[in-house]
């Protein structure tokens, strides 16, 4: 059994009884990463050397008896959070060459807990994307099929864990950015309640809907992680000053006498019959568990798509704003010469790809004068309804199920070309971050092809453990066979 196959929870044991050492499980990582990145290209920056030497480390401190929850687990992070000394590039040709002076939060809370980080991965242009395809660096293709994409944007974290090239990952949920991939490379991912999870460090997209969380390749590492990065960071103004649960706990509970709502509005013409022939049959296994399910409404779900795309592209070129050749990233050598709002002009020309330009001009109208109440007031009053939605289906149901997105990974560029398209791949996940609750995608099958699908599952603020508790006990008990790429 090659050691960067298993799971967190796999290693530690091992770990602790002597039978493999950190330096071990770091060289079968980066001996997968040479067999398959040149194919799946997962990541943007490898950081070979430093992991070798801090598994060495690691091996160290072990021997003394100083075993920490990650110590020696090989971790990839999203390219959109600060790494200390390591460049970090939001996918973008603006920050190529950008390398923070400070970690951000969940890094930092991860090195604490011994984790070994292998590498940055790809992503769409600042988080601004359905497939990976926006990345000025690469496509990063999907483990399963290496014509179709991974998802996005957190395509290259979510397609690192399923191609076995770490043990665990970080990722970004804006708009679905964690679920999505998570669905499509066939791998748990989980988006935490807003404010559950510090964004100190995490490079601003949308700044009132971003959300870090994990990738796993089981939903116990995800429980494992979710205890590592939540809780209050005082660096973080967003950031919830609430108690957080050992999230390990929910792992062996069951969900007898749960009510699951089932919204009518997620099963609409446009769903794959192989999804919707998935997430019917997970149904009936959740029902096997002792569960009730129910059909609720979210009336508001028509206008979600909307609603997103003119709150996150309005915070969007808020926040690139910044991005202006002056103080740090790209500055464009042609502008050099030229009055200062010429050089503004060229490097952002220059350093950002089309998605992004789209995304600053769509929000830049809505938020211009003699348009902002017609356009961003507008979407926030219609967010509040869409919160008020999930309230009221939460009076009702413990969680609420639906399929994670509406099709199978699609082949690379066949939505390039039709931005509202690719919009809608996220249809079923936005609606989580406009109302700020947790959700998460578990594996549920496959279609005749061979792909994942993911079957997501939505609970009020602050109740992961709920999520972590369903998706467990599903996991467990699911006949749904459980296969690995092969790539």
């Amino acid at each position: 059994m090659e050691l960067s196959r298993l799971t967190i929870h796999e290693l530690q044991e091992m770990i602790k009884k002597g039978e493999t050492t950190s330096s071990d499980i770091v060289e079968s990582v980066f001996k997968r990463i040479d067999a398959v990145e040149d194919k799946v290209r997962s990541y943007i920056t490898l950081l070979r050397d430093s992991a070798l030497e801090e598994a060495q480390q690691a091996d160290r401190e072990i021997k003394k008896g100083n075993i920490k929850t990650l110590s020696g687990i090989p971790i990839a992070v999203k390219d959109i959070m600060c790494t200390r000394g390591v460049r970090t590039t939001c996918g973008s040709r603006i920050l190529h060459n950008y390398v923070p002076p400070y970690d951000s939060t969940v890094v930092m809370k991860l090195r604490e807990a011994g984790a070994i980080f292998v590498g940055k991965a790809n992503m769409d242009e600042f988080a601004m994307g359905s497939s990976t395809e926006t990345s000025y660096f690469e496509i990063t293709k999907n483990p399963w099929d290496l014509e179709r994409i991974p998802g996005g944007s957190s395509g290259g974290s979510a397609a690192a864990v399923a191609a076995d090239e770490c043990i665990a990952s970080l990722g970004s949920d804006t708009g679905g950015s964690i679920r999505q991939p998570a669905a499509l490379c066939g791998v748990v991912g989980l988006k935490p309640t807003y404010g559950r999870v510090s964004r100190f460090g995490l490079i601003a997209f949308a700044s009132s809907l971003d959300q870090i969380g994990p990738f796993t390749k089981d939903v116990e590492d995800c429980a494992i992680l979710m205890n590592l990065i939540a809780g209050h960071d005082p660096m973080d103004s967003t950031s919830v000053p609430t108690s957080v649960p050992d999230y390990r706990e929910y792992l062996s509970r069951g969900i007898a006498g749960w009510t699951v709502g089932i919204p009518k509005e997620y099963f609409i013409e446009g769903i794959d019959p192989e999804v919707s022939g998935a997430i019917e049959k997970a149904i009936k296994e959740i029902e096997g568990l002792g569960a009730k399910c129910i059909e609720v409404s979210l009336p508001h779900t028509d206008y979600c798509v909307a609603a997103y795309y003119i709150v996150a592209p309005a915070e969007a070129s808020s926040n690139l704003a910044r991005y202006d050749g002056v103080r740090y990233g790209l500055r464009s050598e042609s502008g050099e010469g030229e009055d200062l709002l010429e050089m503004y002009k060229r490097t952002r020309s220059e350093g950002f790809g089309a998605e992004v330009k789209r995304r600053i001009m769509i929000g830049t109208y809505a938020l211009s004068s003699g348009y902002y109440d017609a356009y961003y007031k507008k979407a926030s009053q219609v967010r509040t309804l869409i919160k008020r939605d999930f309230e009221e289906s939460f009076k009702k149901c413990d969680v609420i199920l639906t399929p994670t997105t509406p099709t199978p990974a699609f082949k690379i560029g066949e939505k390039t070309d039709d931005p509202l398209q690719m919009y809608l791949s996220d249809i079923f996940t936005l609606s989580a971050n406009l109302a700020g609750i947790p959700g998460i995608s578990v594996p549920c099958g496959y279609t005749k092809a061979g792909l994942p699908i993911g079957l997501q599952l939505l609970a009020g603020h602050f109740e992961e453990g709920k999520l972590i508790q369903i998706a467990s006990a599903y996991e467990k008990h699911s006949k749904t066979e459980k296969r690995r790429p092969e790539i």
